[in-house]
């Protein structure tokens, strides 16, 4: 059966001094998760603000891309756990 959700994705950016910080939260109504990303502008390079904020986000969505993957595969065992036939041991001596 075809079935639609829709999860909510916030992506907040703070910067001070060279340093870009990004906090991705997402929500499935169910749970949260956040990744963070975090970006600093070398004393040497020009100042853009863009990059410093696509490096952040990128590595803040990256983190959360990581935690939806975890937790998928703890479902994964979980479902599996619950699924297992039971094996039962053989009638007769045990070899």
């Amino acid at each position: 059966m075809p079935q639609t959700v829709e999860w909510k994705v916030h992506l907040y950016l703070y910067e001070d001094q060279g340093t870009t910080k990004a906090r991705v939260v997402l929500d499935t109504e169910e749970t949260s998760f956040t990744g963070r990303g975090v970006a600093r502008c070398s004393p040497d390079d020009h100042e853009v603000p863009e990059i410093g904020d696509e490096l952040a986000a990128g590595r803040a969505m990256h983190d959360l891309g990581e935690q939806l993957l975890i937790a998928a595969e703890r479902d994964i065992e979980g479902e599996i756990a619950t699924h297992r036939p039971r094996v039962r041991p053989a009638p007769g001596w045990a070899l």
